[in-house]
């Protein structure tokens, strides 16, 4: 088999943040280990799901530590490497941070893939390293029967501008600043029926890096901000409601979605993460009757390298916009209120 005939897809079950373990799974697994005996320092941790961990350092310094690969979602090696890049870095741009180096974690098949190939992954990695302004400054490799590639990325952020999941306020507006569908887009590249159109609108949007998210710490309007990543739009703002014990409210009409994945999901083109999303979570999802089984697929669709989610309240909310166009995301949109009570409503 010739380097060109390599899908890289093909070596993995799963692809992206798709591959991540189901939400109600992973709590299952996460009750097992309790933890006990937290530093006062640790300023976020895994207690409400942050993007994150933080830690401070001094008064004005804080550091931000985050992890994340996975296995391949697009055949192109150079392209894995940088959707894996820009997945990983996004969780310092979540919590308001900048990043400041990176340590790859590769996991190769071998005797699988040629020397050439796993080389252009980690290319790929570094470029976007490179867009960021931060070096890889080591890592780990091991031999596996997946492909396997991400990042260690650590940050810092002024302890009083860390940017949690977990502050939002009744009243705020709710604003996304990718559109959905990269996980229908991936699942029909995956069955071979994506075009070059398709294909680059998702290379597009996953390797743009989220960097608002350093300008948006400045901003103490914005009560709240992560990312959607596997776990889909609903999945991650249920996080964010759950933390703040409120109600996130989103008008289907105004979420952006990629026009290509509208047309797969029509056509019930959709990933089995979208399926466990929905049954780890769905039952604190209300939809509106007129929401079909295309949309509800969309809103569970898990996001590799997806946008920003944020809390703001309403009279930042023109500056927030303003500052995604400014960082060039001309799809970011108002999608939502935060109102009194919980879990999430999808309104037509």
């Amino acid at each position: 088999m010739t380097t060109s005939e390599i899908r890289l897809t093909s070596l993995a079950h799963g692809g992206g943040c798709g591959c991540k373990i189901a939400p109600g799974v992973l709590s299952d697994i996460l009750k097992a280990s309790p933890i006990r005996n937290l530093p006062a320092a640790l300023l976020a941790g895994s207690e409400n799901n942050e993007d994150a961990a933080v830690y401070l350092l001094n008064p004005s310094q804080a550091i931000i530590a985050t992890t994340d690969f996975f296995t391949p979602i697009v055949d192109n090696p150079y392209d894995f490497g940088r959707i894996a890049a820009t997945n990983a870095i996004s969780d310092i741009y979540a919590m308001g941070g900048q990043p400041i180096f990176a340590l790859a974690l590769l996991g190769m098949p071998i005797n699988v893939l040629p020397v050439e190939v796993i080389q252009k992954i980690t290319s790929g990695g570094e470029a976007v390293c490179a867009e960021a302004g931060i070096p890889i400054a080591g890592g780990h490799s091991i031999d596996t029967v997946e492909p396997i590639y991400g990042l260690v990325v650590l940050g810092i952020v002024h302890p009083d501008k860390l940017k949690r999941n977990s502050g939002a306020r009744v009243g705020d507006s709710l604003i996304l600043g990718k559109p959905l569908g990269v996980g229908v887009l991936s699942a029909a590249l995956k069955q071979q029926k994506l075009d070059e159109a398709g294909y680059q609108a998702m290379i597009r949007y996953t390797t743009k890096l989220n960097t608002p998210g350093v300008a948006l710490a400045d901003m103490p309007g914005v009560h709240a901000l992560t990312d959607v990543t596997g776990f889909g739009l609903a999945g991650h703002l249920l996080e964010m409601c759950r933390g703040a014990k409120v109600q996130g409210q989103l008008n289907w009409k105004d979420i952006p979605v990629i026009p290509q994945a509208i047309e797969f999901s029509r056509q019930n083109v959709f990933t089995g993460a979208s399926t466990r999303n929905w049954a780890g979570f769905g039952a604190e999802v209300q939809l509106d009757p007129s929401i079909e089984e295309w949309q509800k697929n969309l809103l569970t669709d898990p996001q590799t390298s997806g946008g920003l989610l944020l809390a703001c309240d309403p009279e930042s909310e023109q500056a927030v916009l303003e500052l995604f166009k400014q960082h060039g995301f001309e799809d970011a949109r108002k999608i939502g209120q935060v109102v009194t009570g919980n879990g999430v409503v999808v309104r037509e």
